[in-house]
């Protein structure tokens, strides 16, 4: 079996690879030792492992020649969910999740370290790049409408349960909160697949006309199940349950369009 560590050491440099194990360790210090460590020391870890997790992504995008995959996606979608946590935590305090987003914070980061994709040594648009940004955005918006289902889903058995509830902000506040993500990321994946649809030559080059292929169509129809979520909610009074059902399988079709197809292609068919 091919090993990982030559292409890893090829793609980054010296500070990217130091960056990437600290942001790893100070995660998963965060996530195993949050019950024993102060108020003070989780911020102060969180702030480290968030400005190494930065430096760590910055290394795979504006490195010489810069470099995009699956994972490297997958990690700026977790830094982008702990960015909008860290604003979170400033308006409600009493928001309870680093434990779960460090783990997955210190599971991002070791993923991209061994898988950190495909190198564009020539980039057709100087667009391309907002392009992209537009999608990993409207994917972090997402992943922060999942983690507040989740919390909302967790809220909901607690107080049905009598128990009290760790996510520490009232169920009616996760919920307007999960449908804000919603609509925000609903926003920007709609800006995207139009400029893809509209720019696509301009993008990727002449030729590279719109096309079906799998991340679209998973793409598209992420969007057809957000948009039939904003309606059920809009019209049917959709909450709970079942629009958490919902939201799940519209994230999971959106990870499969880009992440998914890229796994297939960067990991089972070693294209890169």
């Amino acid at each position: 079996m091919k090993s990982f560590l030559p292409s890893i050491l090829a793609f980054s440099a010296w500070w990217g690879l130091a960056a990437a194990a600290g942001a790893a360790i100070a995660y998963a210090v965060l996530a195993l030792a949050t019950q024993r460590l102060g108020a003070r020391a989780i911020r102060g870890l969180l702030l480290a492992a968030w400005l190494l997790h930065a430096l760590t992504l910055a290394d795979g995008l504006l490195g010489t020649p810069p470099r995009f995959g699956f994972a490297p996606a997958l990690s700026m979608t977790v830094w982008l969910v702990l960015s909008v946590y860290a604003i979170e935590r400033r308006l409600f305090p009493q928001l309870h999740a680093h434990w779960a987003l460090a783990g997955l914070g210190s599971a991002a980061v070791i993923l991209a370290l061994i898988f950190p994709g495909t190198s564009y040594h020539m980039i057709a648009s100087p667009w391309l790049p907002l392009h992209w940004a537009l999608g990993i955005a409207s994917y972090g918006l997402f992943a922060a409408a999942v983690v507040h289902g989740w919390l909302m889903i967790r809220a909901e058995r607690s107080m049905r349960q009598a128990t009290q509830t760790d996510a520490g902000v009232p169920l009616l506040t996760l919920e307007r909160l999960t449908f804000r993500f919603v609509e925000a990321g609903f926003v920007l994946l709609s800006a995207t697949l139009a400029v893809g649809w509209l720019f696509a030559e301009t993008l990727y080059g002449p030729g590279l006309a719109w096309k079906w292929s799998h991340k679209t169509v998973f793409s598209v129809l992420a969007w057809l199940v957000f948009a039939g979520l904003l309606i059920g909610r809009a019209r049917l009074g959709w909450r709970g349950r079942k629009a958490t059902r919902v939201l799940y399988l519209g994230a999971g079709l959106l990870l499969l369009g880009y992440a998914g197809s890229h796994f297939v292609l960067e990991v089972i068919l070693r294209r890169t």
